[in-house]
């Protein structure tokens, strides 16, 4: 995650280019003391990613401070050591006897982000790809996979960071983090300019912002999606977690904003940002600068009509399911035109194209067609309501049969809403284990059942509701109670291949299971979906 050549800097040029405001870096111990200048040629917070000339920085974590692990660094090739007072002690210790100057800063983690920038030379003024970030609850993938694949359409090289995967034109990278850490953000960016790549799409996760993940990373669009119930495990309230999205809009983040306002967070976001900013609406019931209109179901997608500034029209088409990833698809070509692009354009490349029907790994990824046999990420109360809205067709004789649980160790509060909201909008529910991580599958469940009995007992609902584990044979449940006019949803894990149980890593990939469990019951699979583990 970095590029192949470096250009040496010392010390003293990397901490002179260091914004104004970044300047308590010290230098302390007594090693280098001959006064030769050391070279750094790469960042990193991760001793175990350290090569020959890295800078290491070695910040607090939960458990021990990466101080602790400066042997292991040195031993790797740091040319240079940065910490803070309470990692000074044991950095200095494992440097006796080693010719490796040591640092102080405080706090050393606002340091990271703007060091790597300097020394991975990352910045926009270096010739380095448009940058797209999206952030928002829902939807952030999807729109960096549209923002890619409409670039492509334009004639353009791509890359692309986020949950799946990370991609540096042909060079895919598989995915740990919605956005890495940000030495390996700026890393990556040198690497895209370094491959000639036009344009980058990223997704950013409130975790990146929170935990300094894009510090020193200035995008020239930023987008937002929506704001729904998720992540309050790390952030407390909804208010909280609005603040982490909202500061992505600042001018020291980005040089413009896109904003889909159709809920109250983007509408509050466009009143505070002092950025430029060009609003969106999906739904056509608030003003925006581009409004949604005229939209056809056409098969499982819809074709419709973006108004703008002026009369300005553009005609999409998105062959997705789903009304959201009608908002997702006018995002990015609003995102797009904000960054410079001109509206005939794009036009052009909509029509000849058709960027917004590209296959989003575990969104609404389609499997088979009799019965209509879906994966999605959808794994909070609104994604999982808009999802189950999106897939119910008229045919009174079509029912829909969903599969979700909830994560473990994560937002309680979140489970029982999930149940109700299943048993409102589906015939059959059928509750199982998401990843559990260390918390107890059956404790898990029971909340999520808790919500879809008393949903279904105070409303009158007459879904049917079950509890099926381990989550294979939940997924075999479901197809075998499904008929050839029905929709089986597996929902909440999307593209993951990995099912997380106390500690230990095991096989599932829903679209794998979703694929085996139609063959077994005689049904087919869509070509192209017949995806190995």
């Amino acid at each position: 995650m970095r590029p192949d050549v470096v250009v040496p800097r010392t010390m003293d040029e990397v901490l002179s280019a260091l914004p104004a405001d970044l300047t308590s870096v010290e230098r302390v111990g007594t090693q280098n003391d001959d006064g030769d200048p050391v070279s750094i040629t790469g960042v990193t917070i991760d001793s175990r990613q350290v090569v020959p000339g890295d800078l290491y920085i070695a910040v607090p974590g939960t458990g021990r401070h990466g101080a602790d692990f400066t042997g292991q660094a040195i031993a790797a090739g740091a040319a240079a050591v940065l910490t803070d007072d309470a990692g000074v002690a044991a950095a200095e210790s494992a440097l006796a006897g080693h010719d490796v100057p040591l640092y102080r800063a405080a706090p050393v983690r606002d340091y990271v982000g703007p060091l790597a920038a300097v020394v991975f030379d990352s910045q926009p003024v270096s010739g380095r790809p448009t940058l797209f970030g999206v952030t928002g609850t829902n939807g952030k993938t999807t729109t960096t996979y549209f923002l890619n694949a409409l670039e492509s359409a334009l004639g353009r090289s791509t890359g692309l960071i986020g949950t799946i995967e990370i991609r540096a034109g042909g060079t895919v990278i598989p995915s740990i983090l919605t956005t890495p850490e940000s030495p390996q953000v700026h890393g990556l960016l040198a690497l895209m300019r370094e491959r000639g790549i036009d344009a980058a799409a990223m997704e950013v996760s409130s975790h990146a912002i929170e935990y300094r993940r894009v510090d020193g990373v200035h995008f020239d669009v930023a987008g937002f999606t929506n704001l729904t119930q998720d992540h309050l495990d790390l952030h407390g309230s909804m208010e909280e977690y609005f603040a982490a999205k909202a500061a992505l809009f600042r001018p020291e983040r980005t040089r413009r904003a896109v904003l889909l306002i159709d809920d109250q967070w983007g509408r509050r976001i466009a009143d505070e940002t002092v950025v430029e900013t060009t609003t969106v609406s999906a739904t056509g019931e608030v003003k925006a600068d581009w409004t949604v209109s005229q939209i056809q179901r056409t098969g499982l997608g819809h074709t419709f009509t973006l108004l703008g500034p002026q009369g300005a029209q553009l005609r999409l088409r998105c062959g997705l399911p789903g009304s959201f990833n009608i908002a997702n698809a006018a995002l990015a070509a609003v995102m797009v035109l904000a960054s410079g692009v001109e509206a005939s354009d794009l036009q052009r490349a909509l029509d000849e194209h058709d960027p917004f029907t590209t296959q989003v790994p575990g969104r609404m990824q389609l499997i088979g067609e009799r019965p209509a046999a879906i994966v999605d990420f959808a794994h909070n109360p609104d994604a999982l309501a808009l999802t189950l809205d999106s897939v119910r067709v008229a045919d009174a004789d079509s029912r829909v049969l969903v599969v979700f649980g909830a994560t473990g160790q994560r937002d309680v509060s979140k489970r029982p809403i999930m149940g109700a909201t299943a048993a409102r909008r589906a015939d059959i529910v059928i509750v199982t284990d998401d990843d559990p991580h260390d918390e107890d599958e059956a404790v898990i469940r029971a909340g999520v059942l808790e919500g879809a009995h008393a949903a279904r007992s105070s409303e009158n609902l007459t879904c049917e509701i079950l509890e099926v584990f381990p989550r294979a044979e939940a997924i075999d449940r479901a197809v075998s109670l499904a008929q050839p006019e029905d929709v089986v949803l597996v929902a909440g894990r999307g593209h993951e291949v990995w099912q997380e149980v106390k500690g230990v890593n095991l096989p599932l990939d829903d679209r794998v299971e979703l694929a085996a469990a139609l063959t077994r019951h005689g049904f087919s699979v869509l070509s192209g979906n017949r995806i190995e583990s």
